[in-house]
């Protein structure tokens, strides 16, 4: 008899002990906010202490059976009843706090699900905006280019302008110079013949000087010496 009482106060700590875990589950479970990983760890934690508390029940409900007594039989059965009682009560509180957390999950879920979805509105407009910025810039910077080549073009048509006015003033720089020296060349035979022909004259008067002498000493010989 004493030892039946020993296994029924073991028993009985066994489900008291089984219960607190339960109810600490149950908070835990209500408390639980995710992942869906920790809830479903929480939830297979609650499975094995109710199937041990079940067993435990059981346990004690066997016991009551054994005993000699009618009162202490009854005794234990109506504790097992309590028991049970108290298991379907944390049943019940099990299943409304895994509701309420698989609620708060899913909303938090959904709410990560549509601030994702917001994240990636602002990061395609911002891309967008930024692929519109760039496309801008880069048309910006086509037109400077396009107007800096005008500038070039322009600039070389004015080079070619310059070059081909030069060009023509070499021209006639060199038709001018070419008729400067024709000029010089003509200008040099006319001296040339010129000086030759003073020196004729020159001959020509000497001759005729000379001419002019041997008459007048001819005539002076026969006037002054006849008979010569």
């Amino acid at each position: 008899m004493a030892s039946i009482d020993v296994h029924v106060r073991m028993c009985e700590q066994e489900i008291l002990k089984y219960d607190l875990e339960i109810k600490a589950l149950i908070q835990d479970v209500h408390e639980c906010s995710g992942p869906q990983n920790q809830l479903t760890e929480l939830n297979a934690d609650m499975k094995k202490s109710f199937h041990n508390l079940r067993l435990r029940i059981q346990d004690l409900e066997q016991m009551a059976m054994e005993q000699d007594k009618e009162s202490g039989k009854q005794t234990l059965i109506s504790q097992v009843e309590g028991h049970r009682k108290q298991m379907l009560s944390n049943q019940t509180a099990w299943r409304k706090a895994n509701l309420a957390s698989k609620l708060s999950i899913d909303n938090m879920e959904k709410q990560a699900l549509l601030d994702r979805s917001d994240s990636a509105v602002r990061e395609r407009k911002t891309t967008k905006d930024g692929l519109a910025q760039t496309t801008s810039d880069i048309t910006a910077n086509l037109m400077s280019i396009s107007r800096m080549m005008a500038q070039q073009v322009q600039q070389s048509e004015e080079t070619m302008s310059s070059l081909g006015t030069s060009s023509r003033t070499i021209q006639e720089t060199n038709e001018e110079f070419k008729t400067m020296t024709g000029s010089i060349q003509l200008g040099r035979k006319l001296i040339t013949k010129y000086n030759r022909r003073e020196l004729t004259d020159k001959l020509l008067i000497f001759l005729a000087l000379a001419l002019f002498f041997a008459t007048v000493l001819y005539i002076l010989k026969k006037r002054l010496f006849p008979f010569l």
